[in-house]
C-alpha cells in the first residue's frame, strides 16, 4: 500500500533527515526540491572550507538520496517557477525545509556603508556559493570587525588568519583564497555584547584559534570570570568551563611574532559605523552585566577598520502562502496546518548544530504517520507535467553526481574539490 505522496522543499540537512525519517516509516513517494542545481545546503554553502570532515556528513544524505521512493528536482525554485499554492495541491505532505538564507542586520548608522557584510554573504562569497561569488569585497585593510560570539565568527576570523598552506586541503574558490592571501590584515577583532560565559562558540572551534601558524589570539583576562557563578545545567556549565579554560590558556601561548592578532573584545556593542562612502571605522560602547540584564556604561572605544562582517543571526526569505513572525514560519511541533510540516531553522530558529535537524525529521515522521495512511494525491507524476509544460530545466541527483566528479577530477591533490561557481555552468556539465 503506498503512503502518502511527500514533497520536501529544501535539500539541507533539515530536509534529508526528513526524507531519511520517513523513507523508514511510510512506503511514499519523496520529492526533494532545491532552487540550487546542487544538493546538501549549508553543508556545501555554509560549512567552512576548511572543515571537511563536517563536509563529510554529505554521505549520509547520499545514501538517503538514492533509495527507490526518493527523487531529487534541483533548479526548481518554489514560489517563483512552481508555487507552494500548486505544491499543497498536488501533493499530500509539503514539507518546508528552507532554513534562514538571510543576515540579520545590525541597525545601526553606517550599517550600510560599503564593506559591511553580512556572515550570509561574506561565507557565500568565501565558499563559491552561486548568489554570492560576484560579492568581491575589498580585503585592502590591515583591520576587520566581525561582530558576533558564535561559531560562523569563529569560522570567518579563521578562514581570514589561515595561511595560503593551512588552506591547502580545503575547497575554498582560488579567487577567495589569493584575495586573503594578498590582503594585508594584520588585526581581526571578533565583537560580543555580552562576556564569554555568554559566548556560542563550541569548544573545538575555540581550540583551533590557538594552534594557528600565523595568528595569536589575545584575551583580556579582566574579562575572564574567576569562578562560573550562575544557575546553568550540568551539560552547559561544564562546556563553558571549557571555553573558559581555552581563552585562558591562550594568555600561555608564547608571544613569537605572528603575522596576525585575533583580538576578543568582550562586553562591548557596536553603536555607529564611520565612513563616506566606506567602512573606516566602527564605534563600540562597553557593557556590563547586572544579572542577565545587559546594561550601556557611557564608555566609548573606536576601533579604525576598512571591513566589518556581522555574525549576528539569520532570518528566512519570504515564500509566498508562509506566515512568518519572529524569524520562523507559525507551526506547532513542526507541523503548520494539515498536509503542511516544516524542519530545521525555518521552524525554530537558526540554533544548534548539524545533527540537531535530525529530531525535527524525525517528528515530522512520526506526525505524518500518524496524520496519513495512504495516498491520495499523484505528487511526482503531476510536478514533472509541471516542469515539462513550464519548460524547467531539473537537475536530477545523478546529474548531480556528474558536477560532483567533475569537481573532484578538476581539483589539483591535496585540494578535495574544484568547485563550479555558476549555475549555467553545472547545467552545462549536467548535459555532458
Amino acid at each position: 500500500m503506498k503512503g502518502p505522496s511527500v514533497v520536501i522543499i529544501g535539500s539541507g540537512p533539515g530536509g534529508f533527515y526528513a526524507a531519511g525519517s520517513i523513507s523508514k516509516k511510510l512506503n511514499s513517494d519523496i520529492d526533494i526540491i532545491d532552487r540550487l542545481p546542487t544538493p546538501f545546503g549549508l553543508i556545501r554553502g555554509g560549512v567552512a572550507p576548511d572543515h571537511q570532515t563536517t563536509k563529510k556528513i554529505s554521505a549520509t544524505y547520499t545514501r538517503t538520496a538514492k533509495k527507490d521512493q526518493i527523487c531529487f528536482f534541483g533548479n526548481i525554485e518554489i514560489g517563483k517557477d512552481i508555487s507552494l499554492e500548486v505544491l499543497r495541491e498536488i501533493y499530500d505532505v509539503v514539507i518546508i525545509a528552507t532554513g534562514s538564507e538571510l543576515d540579520n542586520k545590525l541597525g545601526i548608522e553606517g550599517g550600510d556603508l560599503k564593506g559591511v557584510y553580512g556572515s550570509a554573504e561574506f561565507v557565500g562569497w568565501y565558499n563559491g556559493h552561486p548568489d554570492y561569488m560576484d560579492l568581491n569585497p575589498n580585503l585592502d585593510t590591515k583591520n576587520v570587525v566581525v561582530v558576533g560570539n558564535g561559531n560562523v565568527a569563529i569560522d570567518i576570523v579563521r578562514v581570514l588568519s589561515k595561511t595560503f598552506e593551512e588552506m591547502s586541503e580545503s575547497d575554498i574558490p582560488e579567487y577567495a583564497l589569493n584575495s586573503i592571501n594578498k590582503s594585508p590584515i594584520k588585526n581581526l577583532y571578533i565583537v560580543g555584547r555580552r562576556g564569554p560565559v555568554e559566548a556560542k562558540f563550541t569548544n573545538v572551534e575555540l581550540r583551533e584559534m590557538g594552534n594557528l601558524k600565523n595568528c595569536l589570539p589575545i584575551v583580556n583576562n579582566f574579562d575572564l570570570p574567576n569562578k562560573l557563578e550562575g544557575d546553568f545545567s550540568e551539560r552547559d556549565r561544564r562546556l563553558i568551563e571549557k571555553n573558559l579554560e581555552t581563552l585562558k590558556s591562550f594568555s600561555s601561548i608564547e608571544k613569537i611574532k605572528k603575522g596576525k592578532k585575533l583580538n576578543f573584545v568582550f562586553f562591548h556593542k557596536p553603536i555607529e559605523i564611520i565612513g563616506n562612502e566606506k567602512v573606516e571605522s566602527i564605534k563600540l560602547e562597553k557593557t556590563k552585566l547586572e544579572g542577565s540584564e545587559l546594561k550601556s556604561t557611557g564608555e566609548i572605544n573606536e576601533i579604525e577598520c576598512g571591513l566589518v562582517i556581522t555574525a549576528i543571526g539569520y532570518k528566512p526569505k519570504n515564500i509566498t502562502g508562509l506566515k512568518i513572525s519572529d524569524g520562523v514560519v507559525e507551526n506547532k511541533n513542526g507541523k503548520i496546518d494539515t498536509g503542511f510540516y516544516a524542519v530545521g531553522w525555518i521552524s525554530r530558529g537558526p540554533t544548534g548544530v548539524i545533527g540537531t535537524n535530525k529530531a525535527d525529521g524525525e517528528q515530522v515522521a512520526d506526525l505524518i504517520s500518524k496524520e496519513f495512511k495512504t495516498q491520495s494525491k499523484d505528487g511526482r507524476k503531476s510536478l514533472i507535467e509541471i516542469i515539462k509544460s513550464k519548460n524547467l530545466t531539473a537537475i536530477s541527483f545523478e546529474d548531480w553526481e556528474k558536477i560532483d566528479s567533475y569537481e573532484k577530477k578538476n581539483a589539483k591533490d591535496p585540494v578535495p574539490r574544484k568547485k563550479i561557481l555558476t549555475i549555467k555552468e553545472m547545467l552545462k556539465i549536467c548535459k555532458i
